[in-house]
């Protein structure tokens, strides 16, 4: 592969990753699905613990956690087993549901090992029943010390050991260890390398949305100079094309829009915004740059007109200038909107559940909220948009 620079690839990959955290991975924050991993049963004692997230995590999310779990309109007996907090500590008229390192004296491990159906968890009318197995496992568990883990996102990664492999010849870097491992644990080989068409219409098309021209293709089959990839993928890189077709990505976490998104739905001049994030790309803009410029480009000792231009993100969401709506009700609506768009964005969460109660699955309360909608407090603005200008100006250019 080309080698990217270090600008560049760090604003691609930001990018991709806060697309990526937003658009599925969180939607297994709570591990609570109508499919849920299947728990993996360990084949001997290892020195290693049982890992709550892996192995302990699905067996209660899929059998407890209707009534012992996030949600406190079903919560039975007032018994939450999804965080430690709540599972380790006394309750109101009984003591804590799980004793670490005590499976015999916790009552966790008592009741799923009853033998009178009548004291067994889960009881017969929640139609779920613990398998042997997994019985075996909470015991071993809580024997082990109970220890709960915050949900893999939250969690600091470690570098892990490279792997080792049978067909090593396949292999070009670290990665691709980690990959192979695991073909070779599921008895799987990898794929054939594509064909040189092939690869130079998916880099094309990755690059810059669009195919390659015909003589594009001819030079590329042509080409037998062994970096003959790598000057493809540079060329692309270098096109304005490359830009316009990444940007559209953050465009749609920035909630970017031509129009107000509300009542008339007026044309608003926006575009710079656009260009902005356009022209970050293709000047191969630091990510870290790029957040700061967009969150406090207007009030950076260094301002510039990018970065002004750049906090248009700020106001880039749907707003309104309908005459029966409350300014103040708007003005905090919109520091609402702004908050949740900004914790999609930049921290890969999906915040707005805790704008109305604490968060089910993710550890973020209506406090922690609202102090986050504070800083998009302190803006001093008019929350109505002024849309008659805009929409004068958009007539006469038609």
């Amino acid at each position: 592969m080309a080698s990217f620079d270090k600008s560049r690839s760090s604003l691609l990959f930001g990018s991709f990753l806060l697309l990526i955290m937003g658009t599925g991975l969180l939607r297994s924050l709570a591990q609570t699905g109508t499919e849920p991993r299947k728990p993996a049963v360990r084949a001997s004692k290892e020195l290693t613990k049982l890992s709550f997230n892996e192995t302990i995590q699905p067996i209660l999310s899929e059998n407890c956690y209707a009534c012992h779990g996030p949600d406190p309109g079903a919560r039975k007996a007032k018994l939450r087993l999804d965080r430690a907090e709540f599972a380790l500590v006394p309750h109101d008229k009984f003591g804590p549901a799980i004793i670490a390192g005590q499976p015999d004296k916790s009552p966790l491990v008592r009741k799923i090992e009853a033998k009178n159906p009548k004291h067994r968890m889960p009881p017969p009318e929640a139609h779920k029943t613990l398998k042997p197995e997994q019985i075996v496992l909470l015991r071993e568990w809580v024997k082990e010390g109970a220890e709960y883990e915050e949900h893999w996102s939250f969690i600091a990664p470690k570098a892990q050991a490279v792997p080792d492999v049978k067909q090593g010849a396949w292999v070009r870097n670290a990665i691709d260890n980690f990959i192979l491992a695991r073909l070779e644990k599921e008895g799987l080989t990898p794929s054939p390398e594509a064909d040189r068409r092939s690869l130079i219409r998916r880099v094309t098309y990755d690059l810059t949305g669009l195919p390659p021209t015909p003589e594009e293709v001819k030079a590329f089959l042509e080409e037998n100079a062994p970096d003959a990839y790598e000057k493809v993928v540079d060329r692309l890189l270098a096109s304005p094309r490359y830009g316009e077709h990444r940007a559209h990505y953050w465009l749609d976490v920035a909630r970017y829009g031509d129009t107000h998104g509300l009542h008339t739905d007026h044309f608003r001049s926006i575009w710079p915004y656009r260009d902005y994030v356009i022209k970050a790309y293709n000047e191969d803009k630091h990510f870290d740059q790029f957040i700061k410029e967009q969150l406090a480009g207007d009030m950076m000792p260094d301002e510039t007109l990018d970065s002004m231009v750049a906090s248009a993100y700020v106001r880039a969401g749907i707003s309104t200038a309908e005459g029966g709506t409350l300014s103040e009700e708007l003005r905090v609506n919109n520091k609402r909107e702004r908050t949740e768009a900004y914790s999609a964005a930049f921290l890969g969460l999906t915040a707005g559940c805790a704008n109305c109660h604490d968060h089910k699955f993710d550890p973020i309360t209506q406090s922690d909220f609202y102090r986050l909608t504070a800083f998009f407090n302190n803006l001093t603005e008019n929350p109505f948009n002024d849309e008659r200008g805009e929409t004068m100006i958009a007539y006469r250019g038609a």
